[in-house]
This record gives structure tokens, sequence and C-alpha cells, in this order.
């Protein structure tokens, strides 16, 4: 207050030695003044001077400074400002001062008199700096202007009434945890209502209050940064510090400000996880399902979000392969779920170990050591009463059309596997076997048939099996079985194929000179076995035998050596086939041997017949030519002997007759001389004719080629000569 109240006092003193000063200078231009403000009072007082009302033109006698007013000011007395003078006013009170212009009247006052200017009430810079004011002198009895109108300013001197303020405040910040020091937090801004240019009023300075010694903020700047290293979150992670903002370079007498900032230490991977005990004991039913969760075990982090994600895995080792683990996302437990059936006659208990490690590292805490917490997880399982088990998942059984009433086809078996190992009992359900073909024994589960069956009208039946616990009914299982009918074996296996087999003269004992097969016209044709013997009655055999190779196929095997042609060509081998179905059937086939000349590496020769009969090499044309040759021959004979037999039949015929007596006893009436066709008329006319002609009966006639003979004997020769044009071979021919 003193301060002040002296700062006003030095402030009214320059204000009044500048009006005594004017005073006593009148002739001078106001203080402070301006080039352009002197002209522009001459230039405004010459049309006055010469105007209506007869004013000289004056030299203009304004006196004033810039005028300055304290903000704030809290006397009981109107604040005096300033006085206006001109060099017209004589003292005699002729000349009346006004003001116009920002808060003339409100904020302003002038005396009219005195021109002394006064501020009504305080004022605040930091609201409104400066008030822009029109001055102007009049003559009080006539009330016109003695000089023009002109502009003053009145500025509003600044105090340092403003404390520093944090318009963004409060602050919320954050910093990774374990920062080392000097890390940038964040930046706060204070800023001053006082005028910056005018004293130490709007310079701040910035300090921490509370947070230290975590915290340091740069006095200029207001950068906050970590002064403290290794801070743990997982220790604190909240820090509240205060910080404060002074005017006047933070000297004694500024105004301060705090603001509050709210800084938070986020997470980084340092923690890596925890079990909270070593050991977990868990007991599961064995009647769980495959997939189902049977149970659950966790790892603390201390570390949030991503950083806290924990995987489970399973240590492979005793128990491991029954089981897996996955975790859970939202409450990051182990999940332990079953992978395959539990049953507790088999075993009791499994013991395993389980790792929790962390899904994201941060390598600059590896040399924490590592990220990863290990325990031990026991499973017990629970005995838990359970239906019979069949030995198998379903049962196919076969049978024949044609078998017996009564007949056992096949059984099915179930046990208890609990401890209490009940009896059981077996049963057909009656849905699956409503015309009851089957039936079953309750006992010892041997499946047999009611009646018999007919393929052609049902082949294949599908019953259901029931298995019940003795001890516990409600107890049961089932199980599928299929009972196929099977058609009776009605056709016997034959050969494949006719076979054409050779054995070389140069063949060594035990070579397998073919392979062959067999095949069989009954249904299904996949699942038939064949089976191949050589007959009983040919085991003396001194030439082949017949080798099974079990695959459906069989060879025919040499059982000595010096196979000649010459002696026999051809051998005949009786084979046996047999096939597997119901009932057997067996028939016999023959194989047919050639022998053949070879190669000395078993490549085929000739198996021709004229190599045998032929040895100077008579060609196969030729031999077919011969056998042609020959059947002509036949033919011509015989019907060579026909006719002859014919024409002898007719001379005898003729010899018990007389040509005379066919003359004599003619008795015809002829035709006359026209009719030339009933007799030869040359032969009567012509008697040695008739007599040159006749047979001697006591002597046989020699009996001449008869055109159908010599059409014979052509054809013949068309034949050879044919035989020429094609073969061109004559050697051997017909000798």
């Amino acid at each position: 207050m003193l301060t002040r109240n002296c700062l006003l006092l030095f402030l009214w003193i320059l204000v009044e030695e500048g009006s005594v000063s004017s005073l006593r200078l009148p002739s001078s231009p106001p203080l402070g003044r301006s080039k352009t403000a002197r002209e522009h009072t001459r230039s405004s007082a010459g049309p006055m001077r010469n105007g209506a009302a007869g004013f000289q033109r004056v030299k203009r006698g304004w006196v004033w400074n810039q005028f300055f007013v304290l903000e704030e000011y809290m006397g009981s007395d109107p604040q005096y400002v300033g006085k206006l003078h001109t060099d017209l006013d004589k003292g005699d009170s002729a000349v009346k001062y006004t003001l116009s212009g920002d808060g003339a009247g409100s904020i302003f006052t002038i005396d009219q008199t005195t021109g002394d200017i006064h501020a009504l009430r305080s004022l605040d810079r930091e609201e409104k700096p400066y008030y822009t004011l029109r001055a102007q002198a009049v003559d009080i009895n006539t009330n016109r202007p003695l000089e023009p109108e002109s502009e003053f300013v009145i500025k509003v001197q600044d105090i340092n009434d403003n404390e520093p303020k944090f318009l963004e405040g409060p602050y919320t910040a954050s910093v990774p945890e374990m920062s080392p020091v000097g890390t940038y937090v964040t930046q706060v801004t204070a800023t001053d209502a006082d005028d910056p240019t005018y004293g130490n009023s709007a310079r701040v300075v910035y300090s921490i209050l509370h947070g230290q010694p975590y915290f340091s903020v740069d006095p200029k700047t207001g950068v906050i940064k970590t002064a403290l290293p290794n801070m743990d979150r997982e220790v604190k992670e909240q820090y509240q510090v205060l910080i404060q903002a002074k005017d006047m370079g933070g000297q004694l007498g500024g105004l301060a400000g705090t603001t509050t900032v709210n800084i938070t230490l986020s997470d980084v991977n340092d923690n890596p996880p925890r079990f909270s005990k070593s050991f977990f004991h868990l007991r599961v039913p064995e009647s769980s399902a495959v997939g189902s969760a049977v149970g659950r075990i966790k790892a603390h982090d201390l570390d949030i979000g991503k950083n806290a994600e924990v995987e489970y895995t399973i240590v492979p080792g005793d128990g491991g392969a029954m089981f897996d683990i996955t975790t859970n996302e939202h409450n990051q437990e182990g999940i332990i779920i079953l992978k395959r059936p539990l049953d507790y006659e088999t075993k009791k208990a499994y013991t395993f170990k389980v790792d929790a490690s962390n899904a994201h590292l941060d390598p600059r805490f590896q040399s924490f050591g590592a990220f990863k917490d290990t325990a031990t997880v026991k499973i017990n399982v629970l005995d838990v009463d359970e239906p019979p088990v069949f030995n198998k998942p379903s049962y196919v059984m076969d049978v024949y059309e044609d078998t017996p009433a009564g007949t056992i086809i096949g059984a099915v078996t179930a046990q208890d596997l609990d401890a209490s190992s009940s009896p059981v009992r077996y049963s057909i359900d009656w849905k699956s076997d409503l015309d009851s073909y089957f039936d079953i024994d309750p006992v010892e589960g041997t499946i047999s048939t009611n009646e018999l069956l007919d393929r052609e009208s049902i082949a294949q039946h599908n019953i259901s099996i029931v298995a019940t616990k003795l001890n516990s009914p409600v107890l049961t299982s089932r199980v599928a079985v299929t009972v196929h009918v099977l058609d009776i074996n009605e056709f016997p296996p034959e050969l494949a194929s006719p076979y054409e087999t050779f054995v070389c003269e140069n063949a060594k004992v035990g070579q397998v000179i073919q392979t062959f097969g067999a095949k069989d016209q009954d249904l299904p044709s996949a699942g038939q076995q064949f089976s191949f013997k050589s007959l009983k009655e040919d085991g003396k055999n001194k030439n082949f035998t017949i080798r099974d190779f079990g695959n459906n196929t069989a060879g025919i095997v040499t059982k000595r050596s010096g196979f000649r042609r010459r002696l026999q060509e051809i051998y005949f081998l009786p084979v046996v086939i047999e096939d597997n179905g119901y009932p057997p059937k067996s028939s016999t086939g023959t194989l047919t041997i050639r022998v053949c000349g070879c190669e000395s590496d078993g490549s085929l020769l000739t198996c021709s017949a004229e190599a045998i009969f032929l040895p100077v090499g008579l060609s196969t044309g030729a031999l077919i030519a011969i056998l042609l040759c020959i059947i002509i021959l036949l033919v011509i004979v015989v019907l060579y002997v026909g006719l002859r037999r014919q024409k002898k039949k007719e001379t005898l015929m003729s010899s018990k007759e007389d040509i005379r007596d066919n003359v004599i006893h003619y008795d015809d009436e002829g035709g006359g001389e026209e009719d030339t066709h009933a007799f030869d008329m040359g032969t009567l006319r012509n008697p040695k004719v008739v007599k040159e002609n006749m047979f001697r009966r006591d002597v046989k006639p020699e009996m001449k080629r008869s055109p159908r003979f010599l059409g014979y004997l052509s054809i013949y020769l068309s034949v050879i000569n044919l035989y020429f044009l094609i073969f061109g071979d004559t050697r051997g021919f017909c000798n």
C-alpha cells in the first residue's frame, strides 16, 4: 500500500509540473504534441479567424501531456487525471472547457472553468487499457468554439493486480514406469493479465510445491520431467503434483497461481506371471466328455493390459497327452481341457506340470530373469457307475441264405468295466427285428437264426443288441449288428481264358512256363479265392506239375528237360480248380502244351507242324496245296467210279434187248415225211452205220471219257496253276 501511494504521489507531481510550465510558457506548443498536430491546429484556426464571427487567427495554446490514470484507485475522492489549458484563457472565466469521447461524463469529468480532469471511479487496465477523448475550449458567453476540437488519450497505468492463471488446468499426463531421470512428462503454461511491457508484473516463474522428489519443473518453460529413476507402477501408480506460477520474476511481493498435474505411470512388462501356489489338485469324473473343461488354474501378473496376458503350456511328460490347456481372454485363467476319454479302471490319477509365461515380452527387462512360472497339477479320476461296454463299436456277420434255423452266426461281447464288475445280459431290440429273424443267448451273447433267410427278399439285416447290467438294469448300452445274407455257391470256377502254352525243347527242370488264373460266375467277384492242384490220377506225370501261388494264380512247372517235337509235339495237363464258396465248387480244366523250338535265351522260334514232317524245309503253303490236291483227286476218283457204275448198269439193260426187235415191233403210225424227230432217218437209210455202232455182247465195251470228266480235270489243273501263281514253289509237289 505504501508503494502504491508513493507511485501515485510521484505521478501527481509530474502532472502538476507540466501544468505550471505550460502556464509559464503560453507561446510554446504543448508538451508532447507532434508536428502533424501543430499543422492541424494552424489549418483549423484559419477559417475561424476569417469567418462570419470575425475571429482572428490565434496561435493554438492547448496545454497537456499524455494523461495517465492509475488502475484500481482506492481513494475516497475522485482521482485527478490532468489539466487542460489554452492561451486564450486569461483567467477571467471567459473560457469554458468541454469533454467528449470514451467515458466522458460517466468515467471522466472536467471542470469547465479550470480544465481539471478527474476519474469518477476505479479503472481496470485489463478491462480497458486506454480511453480516447476529445476536448474543446468555447466562449462561455456565446458558446462559440475558440479553437477546434482536439483529441487526446488517457492511458490506464498498470499495477500488479493479476496473479498468473493456468487456463488449461488441472492437467493429466502419463509416463512409462521404470523411465530414466529427465524423461519428459508434460508442460504447463500460466498466463498473467498484467501488462508484459511494463515492469515484471507479467514475468512468470514456475516451481513445484508438491510432488518432489519424483518430478521436476523447468522454471521458465514449465516442462515437467521425471526426477527419480525406476519408479514402479506396481508400487505406486498415481502421482499428484502441485505447480506454482509466480509473477514479478518470483520475487517477494509477486502474485502466484497454482495448478494440479495428475501423473499416471503407464505399465510396461516388467513382471512375470506367478502362480499363487505351486501345486493344484483337481478331481474329474471318468464320465467327463472329451473337449470339456475339467479344471482351472491361474497365474497372476502384476502388470495390466496386454502386458498381463498369460500363455499356459503343459510340459510334456506323464499325463500331459491326456489334457490340453487354453487361456481365458477375460480373466487370464488357464482352462484344462480333456483330450482323451478317462477310465478309472485303467488309470486313477494323472500328474503333469504347467508353465505360465507372458505373451508379449519387453527385451529391456529380460535381464531380470525368466518371465515364466511353473506349477504342478494332479488330477484324480473319480469312478462313475457306467453302462456295459462292447468290445467292438459295431459287428458284421455273414450267413448263407440256405442256413438252417437255429444256426449260430456270431456273437457279441460286453463287459462291466466298473470295480463292481456286474454280469451282463443281452437282448435284441424288438424294433430293429420286427419279424424275429434272429435270436440271442442272454448270457453268452451268441446270435442265431430263427428261420430260413432269403437273400432275394432281404439281402441285409440291421439289428440292435442291448447289453444291460444285472446289478443296475437302468444302465444299458447298444451296438449295431449288420447281418449279410450270402448267396450260395452255384457255379464252379474255370480257367480264366484258353491259354496257349508252349515249352521249349531246351527248357530246364523246375521252370515256370505258364502262369494262369481262374474265374467264377458267382457274385460277388470280389473276395473270391481259388486253389489249384493236379489230378490225383495224374500224380505220376513226369513231365509237368501245378504250383499254386496263393494269389488266385498258379503256374505250370516242368519236371524234366529234353522235350523233342519229333517224339511228342503236344502234351495235355489236367488241373483241378476249387473256390472258397459255400458249398465249395471245383472243376477240372485241361491245359494244352506244345513243344516248340526256342533260342538259347528262351525266345520262341517256331512251333509249326511241317518242321517235324518235312525236315528238308517244305513251306506251309506247299503243304496246304498238297492237301488240296489230295482232296481234289479223291473227289475225282469218287465221281469217276460213280459214273462208271451208272454206265455199266445201262449197258446191261441194253444187252437184253435187240435193236431189231425195236424195228420189228414198232407198230406206231408215223407222222409222214414231215416227222423227222421220231427216228433217225439217216440210220434207216444207211444200215452200215447201225452195224458200226453196235456193241458186241461178248466183249466189254471201252468207255470214252465223258465231257463231265474233262470238266473235273480242267478244275484240277486250274487249282494247280493257281497255286503256282500264289506260291511259286513246286518243290515236292505231288511227288
